[in-house]
């Protein structure tokens, strides 16, 4: 088993168990909210939310940053503070050290936040590095956004493409695999770049701030159609996609294809859906466009049926996702081909 755990399991050992009843915690843990909300007093409250970086190597510093900071804008908060801790394989040299708190450093200055702690260690028994990184806001009372808020009649929007950041793991911890595939070259440098598109702090809270959003999410692990799952489960709602509204960028097209991947199950921090008043998607596809992100409507919200998300394929068949956990084709990908990437590494 990879990736997050089931929601039964999810529901039964974690979320059951979180210790004495604080009533100062207006969202606490459940499946599908990005973050945690907590009244500090003087109409303000405090949103924090921690992600691990799993699936990546190469790029495990800066994915931490803007994957967790993700999660705090898409509550439309301003992200402020990070702690970090750092697991690494006890043969690691200083280098990956150097290599991961740079990383850390350049995107926290990026985004403009500051590490205020954490903790590093050597672990026995690890094969590669692992990251688990936590963020920190503060807004007003009144001015959050939750998951959970899509309402029936709303529109889907999402932002940029799908499968951003799978494509740039793929084609940095994949590259060999892919060039066996006759995947040319500059498809696999292109796709590399894409990591510099993974946040959604600047999209979120334009949204955000201008009062535009029912609900925002960043859907990271399960993809697009993850994201949408968790939108319509916590919002006790059903999303309905059609696949040809769903822009695709070309390297992530060559390069699924090469190795059997639906990029809408594909890891897509960078990606940013949100559902939005018909009457008002014009005005945000707009703003979003004046800031120089491309947006466009994928699909809408009804009243909750026998599914979570509807999916219109292009091919005309229909597919029903009725779990709120979709499995992450980067997973899929690490089971299939993560032997021969090891082989590969060990001549």
């Amino acid at each position: 088993m990879a990736g997050k755990l089931p929601p039964k399991m999810l529901l039964r050992y974690v979320i059951s168990r979180t210790g004495i009843q604080d009533p100062s915690v207006i969202i606490g843990p459940s499946i599908g909210e990005d973050a945690a909300i907590v009244d500090i007093g003087n109409n303000k409250v405090l949103v924090a939310h921690v992600d691990p970086i799993t699936g990546a190597v190469e790029f495990l510093g800066w994915l931490a940053v803007h994957i967790s900071c993700n999660d705090i804008a898409v509550r439309g908060v301003r992200p402020r503070w990070l702690l970090s801790v750092l697991y690494l394989p006890e043969e690691a040299g200083e280098s990956l050290v150097d290599e991961i708190t740079s990383q850390i450093d350049a995107a926290a200055k990026e985004v403009g936040v500051a590490v205020i702690g954490g903790h590093s260690e050597f672990v026995s028994g690890l094969n590669r590095p692992l990251i688990s990184m936590t963020a920190i806001g503060i807004t007003e009372k009144d001015k959050y956004v939750t998951t959970g808020g899509a309402r029936v009649g709303d529109a889907v929007i999402m932002t940029k493409t799908v499968g951003i950041e799978g494509t740039a793991i793929l084609s940095t911890d994949f590259r060999e695999i892919l060039l066996e595939m006759d995947v040319p070259q500059h498809v696999i440098q292109q796709g590399r770049e894409f990591i510099k598109k993974v946040s959604v702090v600047k999209e979120a809270l334009l949204l955000s701030e201008a009062g535009l959003v029912t609900s925002i999410h960043d859907p990271t692990e399960g993809g697009l159609l993850g994201g949408l799952a968790e939108i319509a489960y916590a919002s006790k709602k059903t999303i309905h996609v059609h696949e040809e509204n769903v822009e695709i960028a070309k390297e992530t097209l060559i390069i699924t294809s090469a190795l059997r991947l639906d990029p809408m199950k594909l890891i897509s921090s960078g990606t940013l859906v949100a559902t939005i008043p018909c009457d008002r998607v014009k005005e945000a596809i707009e703003i979003l466009k004046k800031a120089g992100i491309e947006a466009r409507v994928i699909g809408y919200v009804s009243d909750k049926s026998d599914s979570l998300v509807m999916v219109y394929r292009r091919d005309g068949s229909i597919e029903k996702i009725s779990d709120v956990y979709v499995e992450d084709e980067l997973f899929r990908a690490w089971r299939i081909w993560g032997e021969k990437l090891k082989k590969s590494g060990e001549r």
